[in-house]
């Protein structure tokens, strides 16, 4: 509830890293890096929603689920253009760093 909380995502994949099983994980690294707080936050609430998920595992693209006031372009662009890379970058800190298991879920707090 607080403006001067920071909220960051580490991903932790459980499953062999491709491209049509990480969209919502690309797509929120995407907004984090190109949208603003109010579009970001509508956002990821849209984007983590099992119907989205369902929706985009039948095929759907992440576009259709842009909201109002986002930088559409910003954001297909960065979407379209972010590698696997950092997602195994994410999950290799994650099991190596944090000690987590492949697709563990953890809660950091002042980097703790």
């Amino acid at each position: 509830t607080s403006s001067h909380t920071r909220v960051g995502i580490l991903n932790n994949p459980s499953s062999k890293i491709k491209e049509d099983n990480t969209a919502i994980a690309r797509g929120i690294l995407a907004a984090f890096l190109t949208q603003n707080n109010s579009s970001l936050k509508s956002f990821l609430s849209k984007l983590t929603k099992e119907e989205t998920a369902k929706s985009l595992a039948a095929g759907n693209k992440i576009v259709k689920f842009l909201v109002p006031g986002m930088d559409d372009d910003t954001f297909e662009k960065k979407y379209n253009t972010l590698g696997l890379d950092i997602i195994k970058t994410h999950q290799m800190f994650c099991q190596e760093v944090l000690k987590l298991l492949p697709g563990q879920m953890a809660v950091m707090s002042n980097g703790r």
